[in-house]
């Protein structure tokens, strides 16, 4: 992760770029172009998060966009799928809560390959975070993709998270540019987000920048 600034993390999500319906090669260039802004942009940190799509499918979608950010600093991880993830040299695999625990993964992974996981409490962020490389802390703020059910995280129960480990935590869920302050004065390493980067909104790069200067501007006054 990085060590001179916040991590951006940005996470595919084909169904809110292209609709429901979209087949798959809409979808392989249409996540591919993403990709390519993203790389462009210094995007620290892309996952994709299409583990449902079947295996091949998901396989040539991996290989494609590691291959776009290959020689580049950005790095790809898979959401869920080890095994994609490993067989397309990928930079690692983000494991959902219901995945096996990162110190399962990490016997069987090799050296430098990176682990993360999903978490939502501190108590669990605790349990994991030893084998982990990041954490990915949420639902942060209400987002149209959470049912109205879900407890949000909020600035508190991000600071709660981020005081009880020592690897970098970033937040995902509802963070627009408007919000990115207060994940930063929770001290979070950085953002996970979807919409964020999608088509509609400033460009990517004008984005990343925003993120990374407020970051700064936070940082600076403590």
């Amino acid at each position: 992760m990085r060590l001179d600034g916040p991590t951006i993390c940005l996470v595919t999500d084909r169904r809110r770029l292209l609709g429901a319906d979209a087949g798959f090669e809409a979808v392989r260039r249409g996540l591919a172009d993403l990709a390519r802004d993203a790389v462009r942009a210094g995007v620290d940190l892309i996952q994709v998060r299409e583990s449902d799509l079947g295996t091949a499918h998901l396989f040539e979608l991996v290989q494609e966009i590691v291959a776009i950010a290959h020689a580049s600093a950005t790095r790809v991880v898979v959401n869920d799928r080890l095994d994609v993830a490993l067989a397309c040299g990928a930079d690692g695999v983000h494991l959902r809560a219901d995945s096996p625990a990162p110190r399962t993964v990490r016997r069987i992974v090799p050296d430098g390959f990176l682990v993360g996981r999903s978490v939502h409490q501190w108590e669990e962020a605790r349990e994991h975070a030893a084998a982990a490389d990041y954490l990915i802390a949420g639902t942060m703020f209400p987002t149209s993709s959470k049912p109205s059910a879900v407890a949000w995280l909020g600035g508190d129960g991000l600071q709660a998270i981020v005081r009880a480990v020592r690897v970098p935590v970033l937040a995902i869920g509802g963070i627009g540019l408007d919000r990115v302050a207060t994940v930063a004065a929770a001290g979070a390493a950085g953002i996970a987000a979807i919409g964020l980067f999608l088509p509609g909104g400033p460009p990517i790069g004008e984005t990343v920048e925003s993120v990374r200067r407020q970051f700064d501007s936070v940082t600076a006054a403590f």
